[in-house]
């Protein structure tokens, strides 16, 4: 995916987020994730993700972007930063601790970006500048959060999209999964393309 986006002409930083337990890989993934091998999966990933903290996310998400805007064919200027599943909340708390170097987040069958907990993603909204573009699985957010978060992104003044890609599940981006879904993922290349060819005189 990162090859296919670096091919429309973006420079594309893919950071091993587990960086402190292992190097890349950091699994020996199957050649392809089914409801069989899932669980023992995710039993080995888990740990890492709850490990993964705020205060590390966002530690984390300064190198990257120093790192990022120092590469000589990194053109000058605000980023975009893109995420799936809990990705997009690693994009989300990048964008709203760095309002003026984030011109664009999408995420994309996102984790939990709107929790009761006082760090919640959704929370930080009230600092966010950039463009947004979320696009939603089927039942990946109840329509509850989905009015919170639009809310906050309304008070915030900034341009967004929530949509909700119809007949998806959870993970339809991932072609190496059962959750794969070709309308989806065509659709979240399309969304994703326009909101960063919007962009390009940022």
């Amino acid at each position: 995916m990162a090859r296919e986006l670096a091919g429309h002409g973006y420079y594309v930083l893919v950071p091993n987020i587990f960086y402190r337990h292992r190097p890349a890989p950091v699994f020996d993934l199957p050649e392809h994730i089914t409801a069989e091998n899932r669980s023992g999966l995710f039993g080995q990933i888990m740990p890492l993700i709850n490990e993964h903290t705020p205060d590390r996310a966002l530690s984390d998400a300064e190198a990257y972007l120093g790192f990022l805007t120092a590469q000589p064919e990194v053109r000058s200027g605000p980023v975009a930063v893109i995420g799936y599943c809990m990705g997009a909340v690693l994009a989300m708390r990048t964008a709203t601790a760095h309002p003026d170097r984030i011109a664009a987040v999408a995420g994309f069958h996102p984790g939990a970006l709107v929790t009761d907990e006082p760090d919640s993603p959704h929370r930080a909204i009230p600092a966010l500048t950039a463009k947004v573009h979320l696009g939603l699985a089927e039942g990946d957010m109840t329509p509850e959060a989905i009015t919170e978060i639009s809310q906050a992104f309304d008070a915030a003044g900034v341009g967004y999209t929530c949509e909700i890609y119809p007949g998806t599940v959870h993970g339809y981006t991932m072609a190496d999964t059962d959750a794969f879904d070709a309308a989806g993922s065509q659709r979240h290349w399309e969304r994703l393309l326009a909101l960063l060819d919007n962009g390009r005189d940022w």
